[in-house]
């Protein structure tokens, strides 16, 4: 697997198109994806660009790396290893302890 990029301090203006264009000129670009909000749809400033070779991948470090891109400097770097996410999602009661525990209603004597 090729090496995987993180590139933090984004104008939030930013596209996916803009970015693979910039690296780029480093190497050839598999994938550049910059992490939008969901909701509102713009750029949360940060992206992910991988490369076909880890040669280039580190070029592209050393290269853009502190360099100013449309008023921001770039901070890029290798990614680390997405981390694993429980399947379990909140809810009502379990072993967590949470959770709606129902009430009982009014109890007269």
């Amino acid at each position: 697997m090729a090496k995987r990029l993180f590139v933090g301090s984004l104008p939030y203006t930013t596209t996916s198109e803009e970015l693979k264009e910039l690296f780029a000129k480093i190497g050839e670009v598999t994938a550049a994806d910059v992490i939008t909000d969901k909701f509102t749809g713009q750029g949360k400033g940060f992206a992910f660009v991988e490369f076909a070779d880890d040669a280039n991948a580190d070029k592209a470090i050393k290269e853009l790396n502190g360099t100013d891109y449309n008023g921001r400097k770039l901070v890029v770097n290798e990614a680390r290893p997405r981390e694993e996410r429980s399947s379990g999602g909140g809810g009502y009661g379990g072993d967590r302890g949470g959770g709606f525990r129902g009430g009982g209603g009014s109890r007269r004597y």
